[in-house]
């Protein structure tokens, strides 16, 4: 007994040991599953080579650091030769768990613990021959909480059905018993837990199958939550996608009723609408991506403000005040049609004589702002909050840029009765959401 363990008794140390173990595989399993990759491997089944390497290095290294510390501290709490091998092997595979036995067994060896690295690759190929025949979510649903319905699974194997979860509650136990024996018959050639009493005995077991279930219960978890995320990163793009679908046959729809007003009046005109109206439809069925830099934002509404020019004739200018450096900014596609249509409905459509339009853009630290501006007759105060008015343009703008940026973006309207109108965009800048450009 160690000399701070001097005022403990031998059980209450043994006790002590065994808690202090347990946290020390909570410990470990949460320091590694932080790391990116290491993750990145547990949430796929299929695994390559490299990845099964990893991830025995990973576990590997710190189980046998473990096993030096027993030996050059007396930190019994460290040693994990029997957990550490089994739980390899039954996550990546008996090759991957022979590897962490090994590591985990040359300490020991080196010390003259002779069975000590034939036992801890044995424990390896052990999990790793239970991970070839055991269905995958049986080991993923292997947890410490187990034991609560423990009841109901025994009474299925005294069905005689086969239950896996029973399976792997067995193993480590069995491999706990195999190594008590070999301890007891080899001496010093095998470390282990002596217990001083059968239910002493019966908590060194429970520690040995918890030192497993522990890990797989906290990576389990991050494997829930990365689910959750990947559906929730699809759901976001399903609302994006809907709400960009959203915005087509509702620009088709007023563009055809403009062509439909021409067609008896001004054929001519109305059949160059046609023209320009197939070319533009051509091009959104060409890009089919849901993000688009502003260049190329800026080169679709060029074609919509031809169709318009069209209706309006000279009564109605564009300018652009475009600064350089935002024409690489990643957004939403078809995000400006619906300001500029609603800058020609509310305002030029609206003004004897016509008006102008001017969109502009510029850098701001961390953050684009895109302006279309008119000059027109400007809206009423119920017609400037986009959640409130009738249009659908405004509304799916509002809505599209909530969805991708959550509260980092701000979109406003300032409008005057006879003064115009300034619908402004305020947009961080930000990569491409994988899930929602693919």
């Amino acid at each position: 007994m160690p000399q701070e363990a001097r005022f403990l008794t031998a059980a209450q140390f043994l006790l002590t040991t065994l808690v202090v173990k347990l946290a020390v595989v909570a410990t470990l399993a949460t320091m590694l599953v932080r790391f990116r990759q290491f993750k990145r491997i547990l949430l796929t089944e299929k695994r390559a080579w490299r990845e099964r390497l990893i991830f025995a290095f990973s576990l590997g290294i710190p189980l046998s650091g473990g096993v030096a510390a027993r030996l050059l501290l007396n930190y019994d709490a460290g040693d994990l030769s029997l957990a550490g091998p089994f739980l390899a092997g039954l996550i990546a595979g008996p090759y991957a768990g022979a590897i962490v036995g090994a590591m985990t067994g040359t300490p020991a060896l080196i010390a003259g613990e002779a069975i000590a690295m034939p036992f801890a690759v044995g424990c390896g190929f052990a999990g790793g021959g239970l991970r070839e025949v055991c269905p995958k979510d049986a080991i993923w649903h292997f947890s410490p909480l187990f034991f609560i319905d423990l009841n109901r699974h025994s009474w299925r194997m005294i069905r005689f059905k086969l239950d896996w979860l029973m399976i792997l509650l067995a193993a480590p136990i069995g491999l706990e018993l195999l190594r008590q024996a070999l301890g007891a018959r080899f001496g010093d050639h095998l470390f282990y837990m002596a217990p001083l009493n059968i239910w002493l005995g019966v908590l060194v077991i429970l520690a040995t199958v918890l030192s497993v279930a522990i890990p797989i219960k906290i990576w389990n978890t991050a494997r829930i939550e990365h689910r959750l995320q990947e559906q929730e990163k699809l759901l976001m793009s399903s609302r994006v996608e809907a709400l960009a679908n959203q915005i087509n046959p509702h620009f088709l729809f007023n563009t055809l009723a403009s062509i439909s007003s021409l067609i008896r009046s001004q054929p001519e005109t109305a059949r160059m609408l046609i023209v320009k109206l197939s070319g533009l439809l051509r091009r959104l069925l060409k890009s089919q991506e849901q993000f688009v830099t502003l260049k190329e934002e800026l080169a679709s509404i060029d074609e919509y403000l031809d169709i318009e020019t069209v209706r309006f004739g000279p009564t109605l200018v564009v300018k652009k005040d475009i600064s350089p450096d935002s024409l690489d900014l990643i957004m939403p596609s078809m995000l400006l049609q619906p300001l500029v249509e609603n800058a020609i409905k509310h305002g030029i459509g609206q003004k004897i004589g016509g008006g102008q339009i001017t969109i502009r853009s510029r850098r701001e630290p961390g953050q684009t702002v895109i302006e279309v501006v008119d000059n027109g007759s400007g809206m009423n105060e119920a017609e400037l909050d986009p959640r409130q008015s009738g249009g659908i343009g405004l509304r799916n703008v509002d809505e599209r840029l909530r969805v991708i940026y959550g509260a980092d973006y701000h979109l406003k309207i300032e409008s005057s009765r006879g003064q115009g109108t300034c619908t402004r965009i305020q947009i961080p800048e930000l990569d491409v959401p994988q899930s929602a450009s693919a």
